[in-house]
């Protein structure tokens, strides 16, 4: 077998995304009692790989990614926290990891605190996600690993173009139950940028 084609640019050494209502930035320190606001709500985690947590549960899970750009390496990934422009407060965080190098391709997720939704915000922020990706880090392809009973992820992966490729039934013991996966992927030049 040959030696894959794709090669991924350098990582950024900063990175500060603005859409029309929102800032992503790597999530720093002190944001962890923020995420913890919406990271230890029950509902937020109920579809999560994780129960609620407290701002060491957040440490613990994820602190080696706090300030890192770059989603190269064993432990890798980039965290960007969602500012709102208005007013500052952060409301949701976005995650891209499990980078094949060879292959050009990561994952994305999203989590965003309740009082957020409904406004178009989550969607808004991970299209920037999307784009920051393909544009940023020069990725080729991007997928999204969602419950399907997540009927507002699923959705937002729907409305973002994202391709439904596979429908894992009872999967994975979950939570206190088996439950189902889907696998949704999106190729760099199947994307349309937001203008």
């Amino acid at each position: 077998m040959s030696a894959s084609p794709f090669v991924l640019p350098p990582a950024p050494e900063t990175l500060d995304v603005r859409t029309e209502r929102l800032r992503l930035r790597p999530f720093v320190e002190t944001d962890l009692d923020a995420m913890a606001a919406y990271r230890g709500d029950a509902e937020v985690c109920r579809f999560l790989p994780f129960d609620p947590q407290s701002p060491e549960d957040i440490r613990g899970r994820i602190g080696h990614l706090i300030g890192n750009t770059n989603p190269e390496g064993e432990r890798g990934g980039v965290i960007l926290v969602i500012e709102r422009v208005s007013d500052g407060p952060v409301v949701g965080d976005l995650v891209l990891f499990h980078l094949d190098p060879q292959a050009g391709s990561a994952e994305i997720g999203w989590v965003v605190s309740p009082a957020a939704s409904g406004r178009g915000l989550a969607t808004e922020a991970v299209r920037a996600l999307v784009d920051t990706a393909f544009r940023v880090y020069g990725l080729r392809r991007l997928t999204a690993r969602i419950d399907p009973e997540n009927v507002r992820s699923v959705a937002l992966a729907e409305r973002l173009g994202m391709r439904r490729e596979a429908h894992f039934v009872e999967n994975e013991w979950f939570k206190g139950r088996w439950s189902d996966e889907l696998r949704f992927a999106l190729l760099s030049r199947e994307w349309t940028p937001a203008s």
